[in-house]
């Protein structure tokens, strides 16, 4: 999995997690916190989608990840530098996620 597949997969798995879950538990929180992250780079990054289109993209890709999958990957892919706040902030959903998997399937 490359850098931006981790992202975009992390962003989706938390939007999924925080239309899912109503007690907004831990998944959602480091959703937000990567999401703001990725959003604050696009808003001033020295990209090639900065500001208004790579924000809509990403707000449009959490609404439905289906259909926004592809120009989110380009609008990651095009420059946008995935620094470790970025990466870390992605690699916390995914292992919130999984841990949260894991105990649904013990304790259910």
């Amino acid at each position: 999995m490359t850098e931006v597949e981790l992202v975009a997969t992390a962003l989706a798995t938390g939007a999924a997690a925080g239309l899912t879950d109503t007690s907004r538990g831990v998944v959602h929180d480091l959703h937000a916190v990567l999401k703001e992250a990725v959003r604050r780079r696009l808003s001033g990054g020295g990209d090639g989608v900065r500001g208004g289109y790579g924000v809509r993209v990403l707000y449009a890709y959490e609404t439905d990840p289906d259909v926004w999958r592809t120009r989110l990957l380009q609008v990651l892919a095009s420059g946008l530098e995935m620094d470790e706040e970025i990466l870390g902030a992605a690699r916390a959903v995914l292992r919130a996620e999984r841990r949260k998997g894991h105990i649904t399937a013990v304790v259910g």
